[in-house]
């Protein structure tokens, strides 16, 4: 990737990342980046998003089995 190319990139991750913020969506900027990329990829975004929604927000804890 060009040095411009990489720029602009990471100016445009900056933005969503910030509009991510400000709509209080708790993603972090890695898992922003790798969704872009999944609709870059030609993901259907809606599609994407409703499966963000189900994925928790803190780990679970493993449940525990009675011997």
């Amino acid at each position: 990737m060009d040095p411009e190319a990489a720029r602009t990139a990471r100016e445009s991750l900056d933005l969503a990342f910030h509009m991510s913020n400000i709509l209080d969506t708790g993603l972090d900027r890695h898992t922003l980046s790798v969704l872009i990329a999944l609709c870059d990829q030609g993901l259907n975004p809606e599609a994407l998003a409703a499966l963000v929604k189900e994925i928790p927000k803190e780990p679970q804890p493993p449940p525990t089995t009675q011997p």
